[in-house]
């Protein structure tokens, strides 16, 4: 297969330019075209600029985007602009090419039609059509463009989610699909889901139709859309966005264009009609009340900030309000870590709540169960689209099973739901549910079937070998995860750093230097490590205990310079907010492989600190490797930069950004798909065991000293008399350059990393004494959001 080094991406609008900026994550050059601007004046019509206007146009917002399409903004350096009037002839030097323009037939034929005369034979053409059939796009074409087209359908906003349906045509040959697949996979980092070619496929024919249902239902139980969303959201194992501030996050244009789609095109759907949309949904239309995009959908914020919610039968918005009793439950069951159980508990009320959720969740469980052999051939296609597109923590037969299927089923017939007989047939047989362990339910086989499983998509927990941990106390544990690699996984809350869990990372690396060949630190949770146990600090300066503060700053230190100087490879696993003392342990690691989706930084300044566990230090030292022996270096320069990423205390918001901002080395890894991520961590490990490992050395430097102290202090007071840093914003960073310079004497020698260590200790138990360091850590203890002063 010719593997896909470049790409053309037809169409410059939102979804355009984000499958170009993803496919650039990847580091595919793209060229970016839209059509030539209708209105250019005549002195325009010869200057490419204001011809490639539209792409440019495209590219530059997804630049400037929040959240940001590109993991950083230089990867915008490999997509080129041009229109399709003069640069369709390029086209034919791509491996791939993605139609994204408007989503109507005949303009993506004869787009089609010029692309088939263009484009190299190994080319493959895609459209990202979400609901037009192939065998219209298609008709006509010769079969050597056929075997190559088919339906890449993307889902918005491209970077963050992970589906992507591939949808091929009766032509399309198995090599197409297999390179698009594992491209998908592979080098994209999505979960690729086969559908079929019907109408809005897979996750959007579930989510219109799960989503309508609720809208429905609604109405007949007279309730407000605070209540629906307040049912449909954590407690049903859906996003905390739910149903309708999901609806004003997409665009309330585009889900009545995907229902009325559906509406139009499933003439035979048994359960057509609930894609018909009320009257008050198409009037909030052609009022353009379309979310957030027109600042007022179903919610809006109102002159006060306040948010104010649409009332449908009047279609004027009212202060937020909603049901009590609904509230009251839901946000009782929103507090349940397991998914599985918050949903039973939900159901098994036989209040407003309950009877709501059942009413829905039935209806789409049986639609679900009803549109398998139509949309698609596997039960696990359908739970991952709803997952990985529209973030639902179970799919619909995960959670007909997390109900107990027997039960449900039984309970769906009383109430006379339509049910499949494939469905039915799983009761005559015997069958416990949908899934069971390794196997899942073929409803067109009506038996178990092993389940198409990626071995490299396995979490911590399922790499461990044996039935018990190597090592374990109420902090952390570490387990055996074969190959030689000894796996630690925290269990504090949040995966906050404590004293278990300090004392579990020195144990485990002398474990893996006695019995193993390295060590990976990989956690579960929403997020890798959000810092220190703010509660311990808080409580040991309220009384004044300052020397438990500094043995409790010294034990972090102490531990982190213990893993830096293992004789085993240690490598850190992150994903998602790694801040902190969470970063401090990635600083502390010999490699890192980071989810994309990780979010690093030293942020201890918002709650009145410096880094204390050799942040300071070894973000500074990592700032001056590669720097050859005998360079006159300027310290001054990069001392400086690594004191504004901790003094603004400035988040990654990629791992391809940390790397920029020097938190990663360049060549650390980065997983696209997270669910790879520890068997690569694990890889890492142990290739860097196999390539005869090696600790580094203790260093030392020469640091800028008083000079540097007065310069930074310069820099601050500057910031502070202009009001943009409060005086004790400007103590807490005046304390971090005195650190970071290596105390006053630091130009007069190399500087040790014990004083730096030491340094950073005293600063960090002297800012704890600091009434406004006390005021900020007790406000974010309380309200977990930094104080603002």
């Amino acid at each position: 297969m010719t593997p896909i080094k470049s790409a053309a991406v037809i169409g410059g609008g939102v979804m355009g330019s984000g499958i170009a900026a993803h496919l650039a994550n990847a580091g595919v050059r793209v060229l970016l075209l839209d059509i030539v601007p209708p209105d250019l004046k005549d002195h325009e019509k010869s200057d490419p600029k204001a011809r490639n206007r539209f792409a440019q146009g495209g590219l530059d917002k997804a630049v400037k985007s929040r959240p940001a399409a590109f993991f950083h903004a230089s990867f915008a350096g490999l997509v080129s602009v041009g229109n399709v009037e003069d640069d369709l002839g390029k086209l034919a030097h791509v491996d791939l090419v993605v139609e994204a323009i408007i989503e109507k037939l005949e303009p993506k034929r004869a787009l089609f039609q010029k692309l088939e005369k263009i484009v190299a034979p190994h080319c493959v053409v895609a459209s990202n059509t979400s609901g037009l059939r192939i065998a219209a796009m298609m008709e006509g074409f010769s079969p050597a463009f056929k075997q190559r087209f088919l339906v890449m359908h993307f889902f918005n906003p491209v970077r963050y989610m992970k589906l992507l349906e591939l949808v091929v045509g009766p032509e399309t040959s198995q090599e197409t699909l297999e390179q698009i697949r594992r491209f998908g996979e592979d080098r994209l980092g999505k979960g690729v889901v086969l559908g079929k070619d019907t109408p809005n496929f897979v996750g959007n024919r579930i989510g219109a139709h799960a989503m309508m249902a609720a809208i429905h239902q609604m109405l007949a139980d007279d309730l407000a859309p605070e209540d629906v969303d307040n049912i449909t959201g954590l407690p049903m194992g859906h996003p905390k966005s739910a149903s309708f501030r999901t609806a004003d996050l997409v665009g309330l244009d585009t889900f009545a264009h995907v229902a009325d789609n559906c509406y139009a095109a499933l003439t035979s759907d048994e359960d057509r009609d609930v894609f018909k949309l009320p009257d008050f949904v198409r009037q909030m239309v052609d009022k353009k009340l379309l979310g957030d995009k027109t600042k007022g959908g179903f919610y809006k914020k109102g002159p006060d900030k306040s948010l104010q919610t649409l009332d449908p039968k009047t279609l004027a918005y009212r202060a937020k309000g909603g049901d009590e009793a609904v509230a009251k439950l839901t946000k009782g069951l929103s507090k349940i870590e397991d998914p599985k159980e918050r949903l039973r508990k939900l159901v098994a009320d036989g209040g407003k709540a309950g009877t709501f959720a059942w009413k829905v969740l039935s209806r789409s469980l049986a639609y679900s169960a009803r549109r398998i052999g139509e949309i698609a051939d596997e039960v696990t296609a359908v739970d991952d689209a709803m997952k990985w597109g529209y973030n639902w923590e179970l799919g619909p037969f995960e959670a007909w099973d997390a109900l107990g299927f027997a039960a449900t089923l039984e309970r769906m017939q009383k109430e006379g739901v339509k049910l499949p007989a494939s469905v039915l047939a799983m009761k005559d047989k015997g069958a416990t549910g949908f899934y069971k362990g390794s196997e899942v339910w073929d409803l067109q086989k009506g038996a178990y079937v092993p389940r198409k499983l990626d071995a490299r998509n396995r979490s911590v927990v399922e790499l461990r070998k044996g039935s018990a941990a190597v090592l374990k106390n109420d902090g952390a544990e570490a387990w055996d995860l074969g190959d030689g690699i000894l796996g630690l996984t925290f269990k504090s809350k949040a995966n906050s750093l404590d004293p278990d869990v300090i004392k579990m990372l020195g144990d485990a690396a002398t474990e893996a230097e006695k019995n193993f060949r390295g060590l990976v630190i990989a956690n579960q949770g929403e997020h890798y490590c959000v810092g220190a146990n703010v509660f311990l600090v808080v409580m040991a300066a309220g009384q004044k205990n300052w020397d438990q503060i500094r043995g409790m700053v010294k034990a972090y230190q102490d531990v982190t310079q213990r893993l830096k100087y293992a004789t085993v490879p240690i490598v850190a696993a992150p994903y998602g907010m790694t801040l902190g003392g969470g970063l401090e342990l990635c600083f502390a690691c010999s490699s890192v492989q980071a989810a994309a989706e990780t979010y690093a930084g030293l942020v201890e300044v918002g709650v009145g600190l410096i880094p204390g566990g050799a942040g300071t230090l070894n973000m500074l030292w990592r700032a001056f490797e590669g720097i050859p022996e005998g360079a006159q270096l300027n310290t001054q320069e990069l001392v400086t930069q690594t004191f504004k990423n901790i003094a603004m205390a400035k988040v990654a918001t990629s791992a391809d950004e940390a790397k920029a901002f020097g938190y990663f080395r360049r060549q650390d890894g980065v997983s696209f798909d997270r669910s790879r991520q520890v068997t690569e961590a694990k890889a890492r490990a142990i290739g860097l065991a196999e390539a005869g490992y090696r600790p580094p050395t203790p260093r030392s430097y020469v640091l800028p000293g008083e000079g540097g102290i007065a310069t930074l202090s310069f820099m601050v007071d500057a910031l502070v008399a202009g009001g943009y840093a409060s005086e004790h914003d400007g103590l807490i960073a005046r304390k971090l350059a005195v650190v970071l310079c290596g105390g006053r004497g630091g130009a007069a020698r190399p500087v040790t990393e014990d004083e730096v260590l030491e340094l950073e200790r005293e600063a960090f138990v002297s800012l704890c004494g600091e009434a406004k360091s006390q005021e900020r850590m007790q406000y974010i203890l309380i309200n977990n959001k930094p104080l603002r002063n």
